[in-house]
């Protein structure tokens, strides 16, 4: 158990000095904030869950699972509840009510009347709910903002670690099954006509958000989550019509979203999550209006041209 904590903390140096020579390159205006130790964590924390975010948001948004990534974001809460009471870390009980509350939405769907979008809503509003009551009985509003909203800049070394370790896994996930993910996001059909298990598929995907969202519970936090789940993949897919440039695309919209939020949450004194997530936006909304196929913008120019 030392053995792995400190090939973590060697890994997490190293990352660390690795990002710091890109930072240094910046102006001196942008760098000099970043060369204290609590920012660089609060850098690669936000780097790492921007580029899972980028990645796992593509699938949400083909398959149109806007809706489950905010049931999911709501339903740890809860997890997040218990853990404080247990003494555990927030992200075994977020997993872990989270992946409940998963299975739980597709039971209900499968084995009722009852549609996902309802389920959907019954399952995270109740569990929210239900986060809410266990937190005001335990812990200060102080604790429930954090969770509410992130904070990033207060990120501590082994949540950096767990965030780390969730980010790789997701990466090898989606790197060894992205011809069945990529088969399923598209033609669930056709995949289960190849052989796939679509099922095993489906939920093995709603574990990597559930994953990935937990992840980011010290970053955006847990309402502003969804949004870095749904907005890199939207200006993506705004962009290109192929799926490996429009993870690309969708990586950097993430990234970039988390390295510029945070540095304005910091000149601005403002709160890290909602930072981000505003500057992600301001990225789709050029999207929308620039895109060369999808531009609002140019699409009105090239009417004006043709009349």
């Amino acid at each position: 158990m030392m053995a792995v904590g400190l090939f973590g903390d060697a890994l997490i140096a190293w990352l660390t000095s690795a990002l710091m020579v890109v930072v240094n390159l910046l102006p001196d205006s942008v760098s000099d904030s970043f060369q204290y130790a609590f920012m660089q964590r609060a850098l690669l924390t936000s780097v790492l869950v921007g580029a899972i975010c980028g990645i796992l948001s593509c699938y949400v948004v083909l398959k149109r699972w806007s809706l489950l990534g905010d049931a999911i974001s709501h339903a740890v809460l809860p997890g997040v509840a218990i853990a404080y009471l247990l003494g555990w870390p927030f992200f075994i009980g977020a997993f872990i009510t989270g992946a409940l509350t998963s299975v739980g939405i597709g039971a209900i769907e499968r084995h009722t009347r009852i549609k996902s979008d309802a389920a959907m809503g019954l399952m995270f509003t109740s569990a929210f709910a239900l986060g809410i009551v266990i937190i005001s009985k335990i812990a200060s509003s102080t604790h429930l903002m954090h969770i509410l909203f992130g904070n990033v800049l207060g990120v501590q070394p082994s949540a950096l670690l767990l965030t780390l370790v969730a980010s790789m896994i997701a990466l090898l996930v989606v790197w060894l099954a992205y011809r069945p993910l990529l088969l399923y996001a598209f033609d669930p059909l056709q995949a289960q006509a190849l052989g796939f298990n679509t099922s095993i598929i489906h939920y093995g995907l709603i574990l990597l958000l559930t994953l990935t969202i937990v992840a980011s519970l010290e970053t955006v936090g847990i309402i502003l989550v969804v949004a870095m789940l749904i907005t890199p993949g939207a200006t993506a897919h705004l962009l290109t019509d192929r799926f490996k440039t429009m993870m690309l695309i969708s990586v950097g919209v993430g990234v970039s979203s988390a390295v510029i939020g945070l540095w304005l949450s910091v000149m601005l004194d403002v709160a890290s999550g909602g930072s981000i997530v505003l500057v992600a936006t301001s990225w789709f909304f050029m999207a929308l209006l620039f895109s060369p196929k999808q531009g609002v913008l140019v699409r009105q120019w090239r009417r004006r041209s043709m009349g």
